[in-house]
Parts: structure tokens; C-alpha cells; sequence
């Protein structure tokens, strides 16, 4: 289905949000992006290089292959 690996995405990292404790804004700060920005990765609406969503997953220490299968589990 068209966008689907966005959605996961979205999914995982505010899955990952969520269990931190974290507001949007506030998550958006740690990973050094806007707020809306990241609203927007959220609901899947942005379409992120491969290498935007590497260096998201390296910023809170997850596998990049676990936040595009929907699974937000942190390396060690």
C-alpha cells in the first residue's frame, strides 16, 4: 500500500514518544527538528530520505530497521 513504510514510521517514532514521556515539541527538540515537522512525520504526510531517517534513529538509539517495520524497540 502507497505510503505505508511512512506511516510505520510515524507510528514507531511516536510509539517511542509516548513511552519517553516526551511532548511532540519536546521530542521535536531532541531530534533537532521543528514541531511541526515532526507532527507531520507522525501522521506519515512527510516522506523522509533514508538518511533523514538515520539520523533519527541514531538520535534516540534505535535500529532504523525497527522504526520502518512499526516495532520502536531501543538498542541495548
Amino acid at each position: 500500500m502507497e505510503g505505508e513504510l511512512q506511516r510505520n514510521v510515524g507510528r514507531s517514532l511516536r510509539a517511542y514518544r509516548e513511552a519517553s514521556g516526551l511532548s511532540q515539541e519536546a521530542f521535536a527538540d531532541v531530534l533537532g527538528v521543528h514541531r511541526t515537522y515532526m507532527g507531520g512525520i507522525e501522521r506519515g504526510e512527510r516522506n523522509l530520505t533514508l538518511r533523514s531517517l538515520e539520523r533519527i534513529a541514531e538520535r534516540i538509539e534505535v535500529d532504523p530497521a525497527a522504526l520502518l517495520d512499526g516495532a520502536p524497540e531501543r538498542d541495548g
